[in-house]
């Protein structure tokens, strides 16, 4: 009866195991979407709505799911406190603050840094521009991060279950 509980517990945690691997890649996708929807408000924020950019921030975060929205909440604050500083300190400051709760990756943390040079150092239409660019970028990103999806998250969940099982019948 003892080894059949710890097959069981050996089974369901080495499936766990694969099910937060494969997490990774659906939540990277889901994240790339909302950075894409984020960059589309900032950008209506910026050109139409003329909102200061510590205010489009914040009305961002509130609209956005996390881990994004504590991105634009803590670029709004650092805005707000460094009065003086760069809104490209606070842009980065809060990409640093927040990078580690974010299942990107290096290249798409980069195009997102890229965003910080623009945001508030010129005119609307050049920073529009420079949005719609950052949107294509991370447009093709997204549709890299899905194939890597497709192909890897079944895997990662298939490969915990069979090491698990592997284990076990290496057991008995």
């Amino acid at each position: 009866m003892l080894k059949i509980i710890a097959a069981l517990i050996i089974l369901f945690s080495a499936t766990m195991i694969g099910f937060q691997l494969g997490k990774h890649y659906r939540d990277r996708v889901t994240q790339l979407r909302i950075l894409l929807l984020s960059l589309q408000m900032l950008e209506t924020e910026i050109v139409y709505g003329s909102t200061p950019l510590y205010l489009a921030f914040q009305k961002i975060g509130g609209r956005v799911t996390q881990p994004v929205a504590l991105f634009y909440q803590k670029a709004g604050e650092f805005l707000l406190e460094m009065q003086g500083e760069s809104t490209q300190m606070s842009w980065h400051k809060a990409i640093e603050k927040t990078k580690g709760k974010m299942a990107l990756q290096e290249e798409e943390l980069e195009v997102w840094k890229n965003v910080g040079l623009i945001i508030g150092g010129s005119d609307r239409e050049d920073q529009k521009k420079h949005l719609q660019l950052a949107m294509s970028h991370l447009q093709s990103l997204e549709d890299e991060a899905k194939s890597d999806q497709n192909r890897y998250e079944k895997m990662y969940k298939n490969l915990g279950f069979l090491s698990g099982l592997l284990v076990v019948i290496l057991m008995m």
